[in-house]
């Protein structure tokens, strides 16, 4: 019998690279913040599966382009931009929460 799509397929790990007070504001729901300012810091411990689904965002898609690329750099293979945190919230179907 064939694998389910979502065990195929898992959700990515949503991660927010913005600073505190951003994510504080209004974050996608169920996602990880973790600042640009401390990613290569933190993510070894934060993230320690190099293989894991990782979609990243920012408020515009610029600081999650530049995490992008130290992800990569540090060995990440599956890390994608996915832009601004309303372009992440539509395309996952997930709310915007406050904190």
């Amino acid at each position: 019998m064939p694998a389910s799509h979502a065990a195929v397929h898992p959700e990515p790990l949503l991660v927010d690279v913005r600073s505190r007070p951003e994510f504080e504001s209004g974050h996608v729901d169920g996602a990880l913040h973790l600042s640009l300012e401390r990613l290569v810091h933190d993510a070894p411990t934060v993230l320690p599966d190099k293989d894991a689904r990782l979609l990243l965002y920012c408020l515009s898609g610029a600081r999650s382009g530049m995490a992008l690329q130290w992800l990569r750099q540090m060995g990440y293979t599956q890390a994608v931009n996915g832009g601004s945190v309303g372009a992440v919230a539509l395309q996952t179907g997930r709310s915007i929460r406050r904190l």
